[in-house]
């Protein structure tokens, strides 16, 4: 094979080395490539200087796509948001934060987002597709690479520097689980995006099977589940993906969830004033909790959300977690970031030029 029309980006070390050995090249020239692309993030097959100048115009014919920027926006706080377009024009969103020692980088599995919760903007959108590895890795290297962004190091300095990944933009990521999982295998690699799995989150709102199957995936990360409530009924208002899997069967998975050294499964609450933050709340999600190795991570609702709900009062949302921490329960309230420019968890909503959905249509039959 003289060249390739496929798409690079996304394949793992063995797929890059069988695709040597189909070229009648040596398999090693598939981990260099791999670790060119990742690694050190070399996206111009003409500056992977160790390969031969033969395979090198081989690869130019081979295709590595990033997504195109549309939009960036900066925060007052700043944190960066990118507008991002993919090959087939689908546009996503993820969020950089930058803090002063670590960056954390939010990134989305899905072109939009199949469930209803009623407090997040992206369920306004509707589900366009699942994301590609190439599109999932896309996002970080697009990021990484972005030469105008001034980005403070863990080591200190101004090199650009990912210390924390977040799997929370828009999308379920469980339900593109295969593509999800082969994109933190490269994550995670020492030789691929070298990131630690246990500086990798992933946030779901608790599909249960698929929290199983992540749970014996050869990378797991840190697992933290939307709960925003202590009762089936208030669960089944806010989240319709709960009368699949109740708040029970999903406890139970974070129960059987693997669980290294102090690690601990993180549930996120969403607070909303008058619906899910009384001090029976409170006491409620101590008593659902107790038998679990948790954290929880108090969020008030952010501006813009639709469904005439509203964030619960800073005295309330202390109140919350006073009970909380006062019955041995770790809490803590996340300062939302960047909600100037709607970057803020359960905000992602495109840009206001984009057109978003107006009826809301949950599609629960389809997910298993």
């Amino acid at each position: 094979m003289d060249a390739c029309s496929g798409e690079l980006l996304g394949l793992t070390a063995a797929e890059l080395a069988a695709l040597m050995v189909d070229w009648g090249e040596k398999p090693f020239h598939g981990r260099q490539l791999y670790g060119a692309l990742y690694h050190r993030r070399q996206l111009d097959p003409g500056s992977m200087t160790e390969l031969s100048k033969d395979l090198r115009q081989k690869l130019a014919s081979c295709t590595i796509t990033l997504p195109r920027l549309q939009r960036r926006q900066r925060a007052a706080d700043g944190t960066e948001k990118y507008l991002l377009e993919l090959r087939d024009g689908a546009k996503i969103e993820c969020v950089l934060i930058p803090e002063r020692k670590r960056n954390t980088l939010c990134i989305s599995t899905q072109a939009g987002c199949p469930l209803d919760c009623r407090f997040c903007l992206t369920a306004m959108l509707g589900y366009k597709r699942n994301l590609s590895p190439a599109e999932i890795l896309g996002q970080i290297l697009y990021v990484l690479g972005d030469k105008n962004l001034e980005v403070v190091s863990a080591a200190g300095g101004s090199s650009p520097a990912l210390t924390n990944l977040v799997l929370m933009g828009m999308g379920e990521p469980l339900l593109n689980l295969e593509n999800v999982l082969k994109s933190l295998s490269i994550m995670a690699d020492p030789l691929g995006l070298a990131l630690s799995p246990r500086r990798i989150t992933l946030s779901t709102v608790g599909l249960v099977p698929q929290m199983r199957e992540l749970a014996r995936a050869a990378v797991v990360p840190n697992l933290a589940v939307s709960l925003s409530a202590t009762t089936d009924e208030v669960r089944d208002r806010l989240m319709p993906i709960n009368r699949k899997y109740p708040i029970d069967t999903i406890l139970q998975a974070c129960a059987d969830f693997p669980l290294k050294g102090n690690q601990r499964v993180t549930f996120e609450y969403v607070l909303m004033a008058k619906v899910n933050d009384s001090d029976d709340d409170a006491r409620r999600l101590v008593k659902l909790l107790a038998h679990l190795r948790s954290k929880v991570n108090l969020l008030p609702l952010n501006p813009g959300n639709a469904n005439g709900l509203r964030p619960s009062s800073p005295r309330r949302v202390n109140r919350f977690r006073e009970i909380l921490t006062g019955k041995g329960l770790p809490a803590y309230v996340r300062r939302p970031r960047g909600m100037d420019i709607h970057a803020a968890c359960g905000q992602l909503h495109l840009a206001p030029d984009q057109p978003s959905r107006t009826t809301r249509t949950s599609r629960l039959d389809t997910i298993s």
